[in-house]
């Protein structure tokens, strides 16, 4: 792989579909030592996760599409072993994203970058937020 992404580097595919709140993620992600894929909607994230292995999806959960629940549900049925997180501004959407699948996290916007990093950081229990603090 040309990508400069080492096997052991902690993957994640992030569904975004405002394009300034996606890169601002990805980047906070990247510097903190993750390999991030960003796209802008759920139906580009699926050809994605059924060719490429990915550790983390973060999704947003109102998109156009196809929203980050149904995108949820297709990666589990395709990659099992994925974990998923959610990020909304919805409180609503929230309670429906918990109940649809009760082993994601759910982040609410307005979020502290740090605290996106230190969620990521708890699902795969390593410890780079602390370089942000």
């Amino acid at each position: 792989m040309a990508t400069g992404v080492s096997d052991d580097m902690i993957r994640i595919l992030l569904a975004e579909d405002d394009t300034v709140m996606r890169e601002y993620l990805a980047r906070a992600l990247e510097r903190s030592g993750y390999a991030v894929t960003a796209v802008d909607r759920g139906t580009a994230a699926l050809p994605l996760i059924e060719t490429e292995r990915f550790d983390l999806l973060l999704t947003d959960i109102v998109m156009p599409e196809m929203d980050g629940i149904e995108l949820a549900q297709k990666a589990q049925e395709i990659a099992p072993g994925m974990r998923v997180m959610f990020i909304t501004g919805f409180a609503a959407v929230t309670l429906k994203a918990g109940s649809a699948m009760p082993q994601a996290r759910v982040l609410s916007k307005p979020f502290h970058l740090r605290d996106l990093v230190l969620e990521v950081d708890r699902l795969f229990d390593v410890g780079t937020a602390n370089e942000f603090i």
